[in-house]
């Protein structure tokens, strides 16, 4: 998996999170289940058994992502479409103009306007420069017209962290 230098400080705080803040939690929630008696037909320990075992398994995940990842950077020229950067386009055929921030796949969540680099748009878009014209390939059957507007860099912020439950 290719990811940023931001990347991965983002999962090392979730990493962070995980271990330290909410492991403590699960561990106290599992601890004040258990003391509740006959464990058998006990569903907040099976829940909390559950949550925590989630949790390990997370940061196992997490880890691994870490020791696999080929770090990258953004090589574009500033003109030019590339990670971190924020994209205007307009499509034609919707008579519609959208913002599009283009991070790597880990990061994306196209509900909050963060375009995968790997995604039919995010490929798209690489690499080209405002005033460009480029066709995004949705599937075999459908595919449709964008000319980018303006490229901007993008702050970095941590509203687009990848922590999740």
């Amino acid at each position: 998996m290719k990811l940023t230098k931001a990347d991965i400080e983002k999962i090392e705080e979730e990493i962070n999170y995980r271990k330290g803040e909410l492991r403590q939690e699960l561990l106290s929630n599992l601890k004040a289940a258990r003391a509740q008696g006959d464990l058998s037909e006990n569903f907040e320990y099976t829940m909390a058994k559950r949550l925590n075992n989630q949790n390990n398994s997370r940061v196992r995940y997490l880890e691994r992502m870490i020791q696999t990842a080929e770090i990258i950077e953004d090589q574009s020229a500033e003109d030019e479409v590339g990670l971190n950067k924020l994209v205007t386009i307009y499509i034609p055929e919707d008579d519609v103009e959208e913002i599009y921030k283009i991070v790597t796949s880990i990061r994306g969540d196209s509900m909050q306007g963060r375009i995968s680099d790997v995604s039919p748009l995010g490929k798209a878009l690489m690499g080209h420069k405002a005033g460009d014209t480029v066709t995004i390939h949705v599937n075999e059957q459908y595919s449709y017209e964008a000319e980018i507007r303006r490229i901007e860099k993008a702050e970095d912020d941590n509203s687009d962290a990848i922590r999740q439950f």
